[in-house]
């Protein structure tokens, strides 16, 4: 990644399987008529809401300055990711202490982004349980467009319990050991420099989407681009597309036939598309999702629109219905 290309991914802040069985029971409760719900992100589309598409509310909300790190739970969870809204990049250095000789500005050409889709093989800081290498962290970017600044991590070891690892500052001074235990209650445990283990996420099976600011890297262009769209937890919810669907129309039995996917950016940005003529973003109302959430329960959704009442990007409004 060229320094130039981190550059433009910066200057364009400003704009932002398997198929379901028909002998599957689904759980007996009200349906209702859809709802619609609108989010609003803020200045520099900084805030995350993770939202229970039963009531449609926000259950938790933050800023993406309120999280730097995410350790994966589970007993056997090890992977680290970074906070992708931050336009954050890992480095790793190859080299075996914390305190060691580098450049941390290399991070820009030498760091890589998480994969938005989330896949366990595609994490920036990758498998270091066998080298524990030293890595530099490029915390990203705050809401203003600020370079937030560098830190350095080396991962020790995991347990079933918890990580261990070392931090310093982006010279390599101040080191400490700090402990990040894994949290039952929770796929993801985040983590904030200066603060340790935090929970930003709502417990599992609280929350079915979160929406937020992430980067996507553009593979056509090489260009890592930062936009707003939705992530699911795939390990307790897992949703199909309808590319041309009358909402109105969609039945559990549309499901029949379409593969469900977990991959956390399957829901993602590009239900909506910037027209340079209109200078706006228009949204593909007949894009329609359907998400089964760990308690079985089917809903459908589409998105609206992508501004607020008074015009301002980056308030997606969606319709959600019990299916």
């Amino acid at each position: 990644m060229s320094a130039a290309r981190i550059t433009l991914a910066i200057a364009c802040m400003a704009m932002l399987s398997a198929c379901i069985k028909e002998e599957l029971p689904v759980p007996a409760y009200p349906r209702g008529d859809a709802r619609e719900v609108r989010f609003c992100m803020g200045q520099g589309y900084q805030m995350q809401y993770w939202v229970d598409l039963g009531s449609g509310e926000a259950v938790r909300e933050n800023t993406l300055m309120a999280w730097d790190l995410a350790f994966e739970g589970g007993p056997e969870g090890w992977r680290i990711m970074l906070n992708g809204g931050r336009l954050m990049l890992a480095w790793d250095t190859g080299l075996p202490v914390i305190d060691a000789a580098v450049d941390v500005q290399q991070t820009a050409l030498q760091g890589r982004f998480d994969a938005a889709s989330g896949h366990p093989d595609s994490t920036a800081i990758g498998d270091w349980r066998n080298t524990r290498p030293l890595i530099v962290i490029d915390m990203g970017y705050d809401a203003q467009g600020n370079p937030i600044g560098h830190r350095r991590i080396r991962p020790v070891e995991v347990s079933a319990s918890a990580y261990t690892l070392e931090l310093a500052q982006a010279d390599g001074s101040d080191a400490v050991i700090v402990s990040v235990p894994k949290d039952p209650q929770r796929h993801w445990t985040h983590f904030a420099f200066g603060q340790g283990a935090l929970q930003v996420a709502p417990s599992n099976g609280q929350w079915h989407i979160v929406l937020t600011r992430y980067t996507h890297f553009f593979a056509e262009d090489d260009l890592p681009y930062l936009v707003v769209g939705a992530f699911i937890d795939g390990a307790h919810t897992r949703v199909l597309r309808l590319p041309d669907a009358d909402f109105a129309t969609v039945e559990l039995a549309d499901t029949l036939g379409h593969p469900f996917l977990r991959r956390r950016d399957i829901i993602g940005y590009d239900w909506k598309e910037y027209d340079f003529d209109a200078g706006r973003y228009e949204v593909d109302a007949r894009r329609v999702y359907i998400l089964q959430v760990s308690d079985g329960r089917f809903f459908k959704l589409r998105f609206l629109d992508y501004y607020g009442t008074s015009g301002q990007a980056g308030c997606p409004l969606f319709a959600v219905q019990a299916l």
